[in-house]
């Protein structure tokens, strides 16, 4: 079935089906026509076809870090929220947080016109990165990373790790930190520099060994812990960098007797659903992932139907949720 079949059935021309299939005028009679007919041999406009002769593939590129990450599902389920009323369909390629597989889909985006525009969950920018998005040909919005001169939303990671920090630091004494790495600047470098900086506010230094780099995972976690507390025993906070590292870090405490808030009191960010389900519950920061998704999709949205032009950038308000893994 083709639109010249469709448009003998209907009794039209193929120009009128042309025109009713890209939204152009067609009287009322003839549009109901050509609808009975499309309705009743279930015909599918070829998509190859309508991007060769519009330029467009009604497809949006998503690069996501790590698909089973449950901010970064938030974050698509934002983006999809927006997306799914639009006609747009999502191209979901996952990166399995491996820099050069990045690059690698984003030149691919380049070179083959897959996709009328990208959204980027950002976590890394080497030069290559830079070289690719600026290449692009389509709008690109970055998710969850700041990088000047591009449409931007993002969490505001600095200040909220300080607030978090604060409620475990400003009952500690030997606190100790278990971070990911800083190339990756909103959840590595920020988050590890608003740690530092309330500790300075109370007057404490951290050791270099009381300070760990861990993935985000929670056997990472209980590894750091256990680094951390095997070298400084007196350890009465850890404050970390996600929640699934916080698992890990109550896990070790838990299996070592070492009463949490008691002895040792934990922290994580991103209020991921087992942060309510753990023992005990854990204090973290509450990002609001899913809104930031959606926010992107209508920043990518205007950018590809030319609404919205300017770069611009968000940053995503916080919550601080207290539970009972700190006093």
């Amino acid at each position: 079935m083709d639109i010249n079949q469709i448009a003998q059935m209907a009794g039209v021309s193929r120009a009128t089906v042309s025109r009713y299939l890209n939204d152009g005028y067609v009287s009322q009679e003839k549009r109901a026509t050509i609808k009975r007919v499309i309705d009743q041999t279930g015909y599918v406009p070829s998509r190859q076809a309508k991007t060769l002769r519009t330029g467009k593939t009604d497809v949006v590129g998503i690069i996501i870090p790590k698909i089973n990450s449950a901010s970064v599902s938030r974050m698509v389920a934002g983006i999809t929220s927006v997306f799914n009323d639009t006609g747009f369909q999502i191209l979901l390629a996952n990166t399995d947080n491996d820099a050069e597989r990045e690059v690698g889909f984003l030149r691919l985006f380049t070179e083959r016109h897959q996709v009328d525009g990208v959204i980027l969950i950002g976590t890394v920018f080497t030069p290559e990165h830079l070289a690719a998005i600026k290449a692009l040909r389509v709008p690109i919005v970055i998710l969850d990373q700041n990088l000047p001169g591009y449409p931007c939303v993002h969490q505001d990671d600095y200040d909220a790790m300080r607030d978090v920090a604060e409620i475990a630091v400003a009952h500690a004494k030997a606190p100790g930190y278990i971070g990911v790495l800083e190339d990756d600047v909103a959840a590595g470098k920020m988050r590890h520099q608003a740690f530092l900086s309330i500790c300075a506010d109370h007057g404490i230094e951290v050791p270099g060994d009381a300070q760990a780099i861990a993935a985000f995972t929670v056997d990472a976690g209980y590894a750091c812990a256990e680094r951390i507390i095997e070298a400084h025993p007196e350890t009465d906070a850890l404050v970390c960098a996600s929640d699934s590292i916080a698992y890990g870090a109550l896990t070790y405490l838990r299996e070592h007797g070492r009463r949490v808030p008691d002895d040792v009191q934990v922290t994580g960010v991103g209020d991921a659903e087992f942060s309510q389900l753990v023992t005990p519950r854990l204090t973290t920061v509450h990002h609001h992932y899913k809104t930031s998704g959606a926010e992107a999709a209508k920043m990518l949205l205007g950018l590809m139907t030319g609404s919205g032009t300017v770069p611009r950038e968000i940053k995503m308000g916080y919550e601080i949720v207290e539970r009972d893994s700190t006093r």
